[in-house]
């Protein structure tokens, strides 16, 4: 049974807070150090989440906040209007050369045996000023009306002004009877000295969510839920650990009524296991991994979540969800984009379905 109850007559079926950057990518899958030809992208992790609902046609906002006259702005404007997506924000003085910018990520994709590697370029982030006072939440999610608002942790944890913002968007989400998704992506770099104040945060946005992802990492280190040991184990083995561990979360926070994380054994950096465990209500689905080929690991996470909250929001039975997601993230991980561009739904199931075969 499914028991997420989605708004009706609502302008959005997504809304999505984010810090907008650009990822250069080297050509070929080469190391960064080698290179001197880059691929440019525009590029967020909600974004890469949203983008399976507005690229398969559902209506999609993005909540964000821009540097005034910056090209790099203006590139990203014209990529988000290109995947089929509203945008709101405000224009930020850049504030001379040392002032805001948008956030530069530089990866490349791996090789075989070599593993990709992300630097991550924060200084000066606009997006860290991302402001609930800059946005007519009453509008948004009143008058408007928005059927999911999903939240990343990456953006809970930026700033204390975007940690407030996401807090403020959960409370007006919960107020206008908005489904509201919550993916906790840890990253210790941004809980550095703000532990106590990043897990009240966590905490309270938990407690309202309707929809809580994430890894054993995320459960452990942003709500102090127990789980199972990172590496050790195949991932196929640990999947009870996992399950308890959701059991936990379930216990901790029974407001939400779905709860799911991925399981990715890295064989190669172009071969993968990949698997899902979602519990949604009293009701196990459970992917066991299966091998993926990869050609850019980055924004599969998303690509699982995104399809996910699409399978809800198209009000499938929720063994699609599931089935759904994986195919959608392993969808992400073929494309040199961080986000899975979905011609249609067709192409996601003959994924789930292992077929390959070629359609003319």
């Amino acid at each position: 049974m499914n028991i997420i109850q989605l708004r009706k007559d609502c302008k959005y079926a997504m809304v999505v807070p984010t810090s907008m950057g650009v990822r250069i990518t080297p050509e070929n899958g080469q190391p960064v150090h080698s290179s001197d030809i880059y691929k440019m992208q525009a590029t967020s992790a909600e974004t890469n989440v949203a983008s399976i609902s507005s690229y398969l046609g559902l209506p999609v906002k993005v909540l964000t906040t821009f540097v005034k006259g910056s090209p790099v702005a203006a590139f990203i404007k014209s990529n988000l209007r290109s995947r089929h997506m509203d945008y709101e924000g405000v224009e930020v003085e850049q504030g001379g050369p040392w002032g805001y910018r948008h956030q530069f990520n530089i990866a490349d994709s791996g090789y075989g045996g070599r593993g990709p590697r992300v630097h991550n370029d924060r200084a000066g982030e606009v997006g860290r000023t991302l402001n609930a006072k800059d946005f007519d939440l009453e509008r948004i999610f009143g008058k408007e009306g928005v059927q999911i608002v999903h939240l990343s942790g990456l953006i809970a944890a930026l700033s204390p002004d975007t940690g407030n913002f996401c807090l403020e968007l959960a409370r007006a989400a919960k107020k206008h009877g908005t489904v509201i998704s919550f993916d906790l992506n840890y990253r210790a770099s941004f809980w550095e000295g703000r532990e106590k104040e990043l897990r009240d945060i966590f905490s309270e946005i938990a407690s309202v969510s309707d929809v809580l992802i994430g890894n054993e990492e995320d459960f452990q280190l942003c709500l102090g839920i127990e789980g199972p040991e990172a590496g050790g184990k195949e991932i196929a083995d640990k999947i009870d650990s996992f399950k308890e561990m959701i059991k936990r979360v379930k216990q901790t926070f029974p407001n939400a009524s779905v709860f799911a994380t991925t399981l990715r054994q890295v064989i190669s950096a172009n071969e993968h296991l990949w698997g899902a465990i979602m519990l949604q209500g009293n009701d196990w689905e459970v992917i066991e991994p299966r091998p993926i080929r990869v050609l850019d690991r980055i924004g599969g996470g998303d690509g699982f979540v995104g399809g996910l909250l699409y399978g809800i929001l198209r009000g499938w039975e929720p063994e699609k969800w599931v089935q759904f997601g994986w195919a959608t993230g392993a969808l992400a991980t073929t494309f040199l984009t961080d986000y899975a561009q979905p011609a249609d739904e067709e192409m996601v199931w003959s994924l789930w379905s292992g077929n390959a075969r070629v359609k003319r």
